[in-house]
């Protein structure tokens, strides 16, 4: 028996460079290999059968345990390979244990490896199977604690290569990693040789068992089984990108009709907007408490430095004297309303108004494109700055954390009406759900919902009353669905849950959500194994119908791949027979395992069983 080992890659620093001559027999006795077989290997090409020899590798033979001959064939310089990476790949197709080195204080040609030569070997490894041991040679110099800050030991531990890298390559390709300071017979024998010759009884043992096959194989014809080829793949749901922040720039663009916040010029009185108070004063805490202060009067103080400066309590905006108007007419018979009037003091505001609603309108996160847009209408720097600062302290809730990245997070995108969620807090409609309560805002769902916006617009009962009752949807799903609505997100706790969130989807229009249920059923799904799937109570020829019923297409089929993936399992279930005729045509079709592939595995057995019936009445 022979164990074939190929070894890539010095241990000494610099490696064997292009044109440069291979080591000869005296450099090679320094090696790691060499210094694991001793004194017993011969240089020279193997006189094995089916051996190949080639000029970038050099060969040399040992015998271990006994009567085991192991062949090695090293190539110190990875650009030796560039030269005829045909005959390498061959070389390395024979090889029983890959060995790859690198020297520690050699960080170029360790990033040389990884980088261009490591990528090529990977899918190579993977398919073939072979044991790789990845071994780093060499002592770094401040090993014994943390890096020294003095020139030359910053250059020294530059040039090293780092534990973590060592290691990360070694889980890229699958090996095991070693660690070697020197070459002494203590770390050669006791840890590298430990690990190679536990590679090797592995290698041996492999061998062992393919022998008697080989044989057998040879006297008589083996019968062997059929291949079954993979099951198809389901087909992707699409989902498309959220439109929250169109959504709500279009409520601040045409939404006037829900509006109950105006904005006026301090120094002239004109009107200057219209706003939405639950928006504001869930993205702003300056707006929550300029706004729900007690009886409305609080007028809350400018945390910007400039105006601070001036020695008054100036603040950015106030709230008009008499500014609550309740029972507000609406000239379109909608149903009465609330209007708070704001007096804009800052004429840096007053100019951007209405820039400051869009970025606020969007999700108060989009800082860049808000300081572009400033620039071009004031075209002052200064002007920019002193603005940026002051619209930060509408959003910020305390001083000392109006501008840090924690406070940003907190006010991204679709979180910015989280706290509106179910709340009663501005809210100017009530759904009745099975006896549940749940307030909400009628900004946000005509916003948000294109049926709703029908609903609340349109000439209906629900436009003019305040209570409005939800039949054929259960609190819990009508809930869920709200909550896609204020926080553009759903994670429905079950197939069953996210089956009745997409029929109310359906049932409002809401393409995103019912397609976000829709993959929620297929993760579901696809996570129960096998014997749960048998077991379960959850008919997904039922799911199928429903799916159907309700337009969900990508479900749909969906579910007919799923159907056909499992075929040995849903085939046996009652409700299969509810498929229709095109239905079950389909999931014949694509069914896994194929008709093809039982009959074959039958005649396989059958013959296998005659086999051994002969094999009995031999003996």
């Amino acid at each position: 028996m022979s164990i074939h080992i190929v070894a890539l890659g010095s241990e000494c620093p610099g490696g064997v460079g292009p044109g440069e001559e291979l080591m000869g027999q005296g450099q090679l006795q320094g090696g790691l290999l060499w210094s694991y077989l001793g004194h017993g290997a011969l240089v020279g090409p193997c006189d094995l059968e089916g051996s190949l020899h080639n000029p970038a590798f050099m060969e040399y033979t040992s015998r271990v345990f006994g009567d085991v001959t192991v062949v090695v064939r090293d190539c110190p310089s990875w650009d030796l390979l560039d030269s005829d990476w045909a005959s390498v790949r061959k070389v390395l197709e024979q090889a029983d244990i890959l060995v790859i080195k690198y020297a520690v204080t050699d960080k170029l040609a360790f990033q040389q490896v990884r980088n261009g030569y490591a990528p090529r070997l990977r899918p190579l490894l993977r398919h073939w199977g072979v044991p790789v041991i990845l071994v780093a040679v060499g002592a770094r110099l401040n090993d014994e604690g943390p890096p020294c800050t003095c020139p030359l030991c910053a250059s020294d531990w530059s040039s090293c290569v780092p534990h973590s890298e060592g290691l990360q390559l070694s889980r890229d390709l699958g090996a095991t990693y070693l660690e070697l300071p020197s070459l002494n017979h203590v770390f050669v024998g006791r840890y590298f040789g430990s690990v190679l010759e536990y590679f090797m009884i592995q290698c041996l043992k492999h061998k062992a068992k393919e022998r008697p096959d080989k044989r057998r194989g040879n006297k008589v014809n083996e019968l062997r089984p059929p291949h079954l080829e993979q099951p198809a793949r389901l087909p992707p749901i699409r989902v498309e990108e959220s439109s929250f922040s169109q959504d709500m720039q279009w409520l601040l663009e045409r939404g006037v009709q829900f509006a109950d916040v105006a904005f006026y010029s301090g120094d002239s009185g004109k009107e200057l907007g219209w706003a939405h108070a639950a928006v504001l004063c869930a993205v702003s805490p300056y707006f929550r408490q300029l706004l729900l202060g007690p009886k409305a009067r609080e007028r809350p103080q400018s945390r910007c430095v400039c105006r601070e400066r001036d020695g008054g309590p100036h603040s950015l905006l106030s709230t008009w004297d008499g500014s609550i108007i309740d029972d507000l007419p609406r000239s379109d018979g909608h149903m009465t309303g609330r209007l708070t009037r704001l007096v804009v003091k800052d004429p840096l505001l007053c100019m951007c108004l209405w820039e400051t609603l869009m970025f606020i309108y969007r999700g108060a996160w989009e800082w860049e494109h808000l300081q572009e847009a400033l620039e071009e209408k004031l075209k002052n720097s200064l002007a920019v700055a002193q603005l940026m600062e002051r619209i930060r302290s509408l959003l910020s809730r305390d001083r000392s954390s109006r501008d840090t990245p924690s406070a940003r997070a907190a006010q991204l995108g679709p979180q910015t009406l989280v706290n509106l969620f179910n709340s009663p807090l501005y809210s100017d409609v009530i759904f009745m759900v099975q006896g549940s309560v749940l307030p909400a805002h009628r900004a946000v769902l005509v916003a948000r919902c294109d049926v709703m916006a029908a609903m609340f617009s349109g000439k209906y009962a629900e436009a003019r009353s305040r209570v409005v009752p939800i039949h054929g949807v259960s609190s819990d799903t009508f809930l869920s669905f709200l909550e896609y609505l204020y926080t553009d997100s759903c994670c429905p706790a079950s197939v069953l849950q996210a089956m009745a969130v997409l029929v109310c989807a359906e049932m409002y229009q809401v393409k995103r959500l019912q397609h976000l249920c829709e993959v929620c059923v297929c993760a579901y799904l696809q996570s129960m194994p096998s014997r749960e799937l048998s077991s379960t109570g959850i008919s997904v020829v039922r799911l199928l119908r429903r799916a159907k019923c309700h337009n969900a297409e990508q479900l749909y089929i969906w579910l007919l791949h799923f159907i056909a993936n499992n075929y040995l399992i849903f085939s046996h279930k009652p409700d299969f027979l509810e498929l229709s005729e095109e239905e079950r045509e389909q999931v014949e079709r694509l069914r896994w395992p194929s008709r093809g592939y039982l009959q074959e595995l039958s005649e396989y057995q059958q013959r296998r069983r005659k086999l051994r019936k002969s094999r009995c009445l031999v003996m």
